[in-house]
């Protein structure tokens, strides 16, 4: 037998040597990473309670989505096949096409990360369409507006002001309104939710002013409401002001503290009834 033959390993060995598998990431290295970026949806579960941020984004516990959730992405995803066909072909879906669109995103979604429907599958897809239907109706006089950008992702290096970057993904832009959907049980009131949302809506204005070298006119959270006559809310808010975006620049600063000591601590109150980590928080000590 050929010595040097019989010497080389099996190809599989080879492979195992060549390519040794990659240890996952520590919880040091995976806090670093955080510590260096930072996202509206980061920040505001920061904010809500820091042992809840813990167990998402350091942790990385999966959890199953929510049909709250389910609904919400797939009427945002049919949204953003309707925005890009008017920004990218400057042309209307059609009801048939706007309905496929749906159908896609929900089918999509049910392969990747299907929900816990409890036999209310086919009324809550029905509840979604209702939605589309509703928003097509009451906003369709601004529908043949032109977008300027439709899912466009930024990044803002913040380093100046001592900060992380920031990153985000504008819906949609159209007339220099940064417009953001929504989907909820109930009719939103304006002055709730321009408190509730400003992390996020400061945010938009701060990435859409780094993209677009101007002030943005103002920002409209267009929430589709399930009832049971859906409608279509619409709050405009106006542009972010200087302590506005002070207070948002504030609260960076408690994020990127609050990772450096390792502050994860519960946040004990009402929302913990919808948590999806509350078996977890309750076991932790």
């Amino acid at each position: 037998m050929n010595t040097l033959l019989a010497a080389i390993p099996p190809r599989e060995k080879i492979q195992s040597i060549e390519k040794p598998e990659a240890k996952p990431p520590s919880e040091k290295d995976i806090i670093a990473g955080l510590q260096k970026i930072v996202s509206s949806s980061r920040l505001g579960t920061f904010l809500q309670c820091r042992l809840k941020f813990y167990f998402r984004y350091v942790a990385q516990i999966k959890k199953a989505k929510t049909a709250a959730l389910f609904l919400g992405n797939a009427v945002h995803e049919t949204l953003k096949a309707w925005n890009k066909t008017r920004w990218k072909e400057n042309r209307l879906l059609s009801l048939k096409e706007l309905h496929d669109e749906f159908s896609k995103a929900w089918e999509e979604q049910s392969k990747e990360e299907p929900a816990n429907w409890e036999g209310e599958e086919e009324a809550e897809k029905l509840t979604g369409w209702r939605l589309l239907e509703t928003y097509m109706r009451q906003y369709g006089l601004f529908l043949a507006i032109k977008p300027e950008a439709v899912e466009v992702p930024i990044e803002v290096d913040l380093v100046n002001h001592g900060l992380p970057r920031l990153v985000g993904v504008l819906d949609l832009v159209q007339q220099r309104r940064v417009v953001d959907y929504k989907t909820s049980g109930t009719t939103p009131k304006e002055e709730q939710a321009a408190h509730t949302h400003e992390v996020q809506t400061c945010t938009y204005a701060v990435l859409y002013r780094e993209a677009n070298g101007q002030r943005e006119l103002g920002i409209e959270l267009h929430s589709l409401v399930k009832l049971k006559n859906p409608k279509l809310s619409i709050i405009e808010l106006p542009p972010m002001s200087d302590s506005q975006q002070t207070r948002l620049f504030h609260l960076m600063e408690a994020y990127v503290a609050g990772l450096e000591r390792r502050d994860f601590v519960p946040s004990p109150g009402f929302g913990c009834m919808s948590c999806e980590f509350f078996n977890e928080c309750r076991r932790w000590s």
